[in-house]
């Protein structure tokens, strides 16, 4: 082979090596480029809500006692020795249901003495009848004297008379006799028999045992001078729910309705006070219990919600992180007052439209970071949003003192 043909092998070979090279480092940058690219980290996702200005009625708790709209403690009407107790104790018992039994003897006997009493008086008031009926007629006769016609008329009105309280001693002679027997003058719950059998009951005095009515019930509560005076419900004759809550049973809870507000402040609390009614059914609960009361207290014609869970901390401020436009999201501290249908009303800080991050906010390291944000509804509503004790209620038309938008009153 001449020189040239060796020269043309050599570049030959040397344009193959540098073409494969290049396909390597081509190669290889992909698959840096490759790498890079699976290094890179994602978007956080977070689930974002858009808050809504609405009408809504605010809510406040008050502390309240169960008690019974009917309470009787039963003493005996007459003076006598307990035969029987005809109860168990602490069980429910129904309107004339006999609870103790007196030893009636004694009062029978008086009971048929009065009877005697009453017959003889009636056959007494016959003979004097008769008599003055003969003397009538022996007086138009001219057959006896004035003064004997007086006296058999005198002697009919006295027999008439002892008839009279002849029959007012065997009434009363009746009313002992029935008395002995004790009946439920209501019905509810009975307590435990303050005397039992053998022992002496005296008459008004002796204290036998107490029973409480049990359905419906009634809470009593108070609050205080401000609220009860921006509460425009006071003001209207509208059906005010409540919502019962027993302090141990946080879970459950009991419809009512505001039957009673009193008629002037407690001048040593300056509180007013409140009483609801409810159905007690089951006999579940008590008089006497402690009981959280819901209350409506007043009217925000526009108020932005959210769900509490989407509100964050800073020292003693609250504040949310709002999607912007770019899909970064900014802090924004924010007032918030009462809660609503398991939502806190925003009173100051968002406008209505706005998109708030509600779950996934610990994704977030820094404000001004991008998100991928996931559309869905507010949390909470529903949950809450078909309470029956949370149902719309008949709003006052022209309510006075109404709390502005976005100005309430902090719990």
């Amino acid at each position: 082979m001449s020189a040239s043909g060796v020269k043309q092998v050599k570049n030959a070979v040397a344009r193959v090596a540098v073409s494969m090279l290049l396909a390597v480092g081509l190669a290889g940058c992909e698959v840096r480029s490759e790498d890079e690219d699976a290094a890179l980290p994602s978007l956080p996702e977070v689930d974002v809500a858009v808050v809504q200005a609405e009408e809504v009625v605010l809510w406040s708790s008050f502390t309240g006692r169960v008690a019974a709209p009917e309470t009787v403690v039963l003493r005996p009407r007459v003076t006598g020795y307990v035969e029987k107790v005809s109860f168990v104790e602490g069980e429910l018992v129904s309107e004339g249901d006999v609870l103790f039994e007196i030893d009636s003897r004694p009062y029978r006997a008086r009971h048929l003495l009065a009877q005697a009493q009453l017959t003889q008086e009636q056959s007494r008031f016959e003979l004097a009848r008769s008599q003055a009926s003969r003397a009538e007629k022996l007086w138009e006769d001219k057959a006896i004297s004035r003064e004997e016609y007086d006296q058999r008329q005198a002697a009919l009105s006295s027999a008439r008379a002892a008839v009279s309280a002849a029959l007012a001693n065997l009434e009363s002679a009746t009313l002992e006799l029935e008395y002995t027997t004790i009946r439920a003058p209501i019905s509810g719950r009975i307590g435990r028999a303050e005397v039992t059998q053998g022992n002496l009951a005296t008459a008004d005095t002796t204290v036998l045992t107490s029973l409480v009515s049990v359905d419906p019930l009634y809470v009593y509560f108070e609050s205080d001078q401000a609220a009860a005076q921006s509460n425009p419900f006071n003001h209207h004759d509208v059906a005010v729910p409540v919502r019962i809550e027993l302090a141990q049973e946080d879970s459950n809870y009991l419809q009512g309705e505001i039957d009673f507000i009193s008629n002037q402040y407690d001048a040593s609390t300056g509180t007013l006070s409140y009483r609801a009614r409810f159905s007690n059914p089951d006999n579940q609960i008590w008089p006497g219990q402690f009981a959280r009361v819901e209350m409506p207290v007043s009217v925000a014609r526009q108020a932005i919600t959210i769900d509490e869970k989407a509100l964050l901390t800073d020292q003693d401020r609250r504040y949310v992180y709002v999607l912007d436009s770019d899909r970064t999201v900014t802090r924004r501290y924010v007032d918030v007052g009462r809660r609503y249908r398991g939502l806190r009303v925003v009173e100051n800080g968002l406008q209505s439209g706005e998109q708030v991050v509600v779950n996934g906010m610990q994704k977030i390291l820094f404000q001004g970071m991008q998100v991928a944000p996931q559309l869905v509804d507010m949390p909470g509503t529903e949950k809450h949003g078909n309470e029956p004790y949370l149902a719309d209620i008949d709003l006052p038309k022209d309510p006075p003192q109404v709390v502005a938008p976005r100005r309430f009153h902090k719990m």
